[in-house]
């Protein structure tokens, strides 16, 4: 599906949720999102379910889990990270994916693309620490962020109905308007390395 949206011209966004929990507010949110990409683009998933914790003695034989991630990174025109927060930094199950995709080193599949971030919390912040940490690890894996909208969806749970459907207007124009600006902001990036 990667390799055919580039013969048509489509931006491709390869979107992950840093959780493995099955009625996820950031999974619902990463749902959503695919309905409200722009025309000229599409929004692929992968669940970091099966990814195993990060082990360096593996990473010149990766598991097979891995390499499937590693290869939808590199295929991909941009990524959208949508992710809780947990003891105000990203989840391990993230960063444990983060680690694995970026290694052995050279090989960083993160290596120079555009990404956004979106995060979905119960409480008042919206995600907003997680999301800063998860930037500062972008600047190490030499990603480029879109700096703003910045999408925290606060108090999510009066935000999605009992089957995890968006159901907020307001939050489903902002994350269209940040999808915009990330293929707006991958055309520049790719623009400018030609």
């Amino acid at each position: 599906m990667l390799r055919e949206n580039a013969v048509n011209n489509k931006i491709t966004i390869l979107g992950f949720a840093g959780s493995l929990r099955k009625g996820s507010y950031n999974k619902s949110l990463l749902k959503a999102s695919g309905g409200l990409v722009p025309d000229n683009s599409v929004l692929e998933t992968f669940d970091l379910e099966g990814i195993p914790p990060f082990n360096m003695d593996f990473e010149q034989s990766m598991p097979e889990r891995v390499k499937e991630f590693k290869r939808k990174i590199k295929d991909a025109d941009a990524i959208l990270i949508v992710t809780p927060e947990h003891n105000y930094s990203i989840p391990g199950i993230l960063k444990n994916a983060i680690d694995w995709a970026s290694r052995p080193y050279g090989d960083n599949a993160f290596e120079g693309k555009p990404a956004a971030i979106m995060s979905a919390s119960p409480g008042t912040l919206g995600g907003a620490r997680a999301q800063y940490h998860l930037r500062q690890i972008m600047v190490f894996l030499n990603m480029f962020p879109l700096n703003k909208p910045e999408i925290f969806v606060t108090f999510c749970s009066q935000k999605f109905d009992d089957k995890g459907n968006l159901t907020d207007e307001k939050t489903k124009e902002y994350i269209k308007g940040m999808l915009d600006a990330l293929v707006s902001w991958t055309k520049k990036l790719k623009a400018d390395t030609k």
